[in-house]
């Protein structure tokens, strides 16, 4: 019998191409580029699985113009790439790769979060451009974190392991709100409360933001948001872009409605609104919440495992959706 044909959308580790070549004929993007949704579709042709990245749509139209395809194995853990009723309802099934993920993305949540309160990259670019030349007690004074107090709006893995890191390693008060309450138990782990959105907003002087993009989620936090919260405050964001409506938060920053904001997602990156990069008072990072060299390798072979599964009968690791073999 011949070999599937798998389709990587993206450059991906070498060993993982070699993982997958064991059983299946693999279709490498090597010089990584990024294709249109056209161009996808293009290529997906006689493919019957495909190894994506969080940026590669796969929706209804590219489901129809591909009639092959079985399976999609997402190198994310987030997948609002997918439409997943589509999927559903094409007998394709969909997977991706949480878990593996969640303490790296904590820690640059807290990498910003720590940036964001202490001004470190306005600092940065203050001394490079050549204009330190005395001290001064205020100069690039921020907010302390220890003993402050730490909002999470969106409580899941990688929230919880955000609260930890306020809770036990800097004495933060942990407050949050989530679509469903955690266990007693998580709760005191974290050592987090429960409270309303808008408590969240109006008592956080650090709001970080880990909750999943969907319709419900989409600008959860706009202009109305960003006014209920302290002139002092900071907002993190490591989720998705589209949570945050990009351009009232630069309008905020700008305005100084809150002192300072930390982003690794945005609206329509790789593009990042312009009025994000005039003002000073943000640090800017380009989607690296997972990124490290062992949870990258963790995660494309968790992506990969699941396309190994798939075609050779063997149970899904992470499926998003029923399995058309059962």
């Amino acid at each position: 019998m011949s070999k599937p044909h798998i389709l990587m959308a993206r450059a991906v580790f070498p060993e993982v191409i070699e993982k997958l070549s064991q059983v299946a004929q693999v279709h490498v993007n090597e010089d990584d580029t990024v294709w249109s949704q056209a161009e996808l579709v293009a290529r997906l042709q006689g493919k019957q699985g495909v190894f994506t990245t969080g940026g590669d749509r796969i929706d209804q139209a590219v489901l129809k113009a591909c009639p092959e395809l079985r399976i999609c194995a997402n190198m994310a853990v987030g997948y609002n790439n997918f439409d997943i009723p589509s999927m559903t309802a094409a007998g394709v099934v969909a997977t991706n790769a949480p878990d593996v993920l969640t303490e790296t993305t904590a820690d640059l949540g807290f990498a910003l979060l720590m940036g964001t309160a202490r001004r470190l990259s306005e600092s940065e670019h203050y001394l490079r451009a050549g204009r330190w030349t005395k001290w001064s007690f205020d100069m690039f004074a921020g907010s302390d974190i220890h003993g402050s107090t730490l909002g999470i709006l969106g409580m899941g893995r990688i929230g919880q392991a955000i609260a930890r890191r306020g809770a036990l390693g800097f004495g933060m008060k942990v407050i949050y709100h989530n679509r469903s309450r955690l266990s007693q138990e998580l709760e005191q782990q974290c050592q987090a409360r429960l409270v309303s959105k808008s408590e969240l907003l109006a008592q956080a002087d650090h709001l970080v933001l880990v909750l999943p993009y969907t319709r419900e989620s989409h600008h959860a936090i706009g202009a109305a948001e960003l006014a209920q919260m302290k002139p002092t405050a900071t907002l993190v964001n490591i989720a998705r872009g589209g949570i945050v409506d990009d351009a009232a938060l630069a309008q905020a920053l700008k305005q100084r409605t809150i002192a300072a904001a930390g982003l690794d997602v945005f609206e329509e990156e790789p593009k990042v609104h312009p009025g994000l990069l005039e003002v000073p008072n943000v640090v800017l990072t380009p989607h690296i919440g997972s990124a490290s060299i062992p949870t990258r390798k963790a995660m494309a072979h968790l992506a990969a495992d699941n396309l190994v599964a798939f075609f050779t009968g063997k149970p899904l690791l992470t499926a998003l959706n029923p399995d058309p073999r059962s």
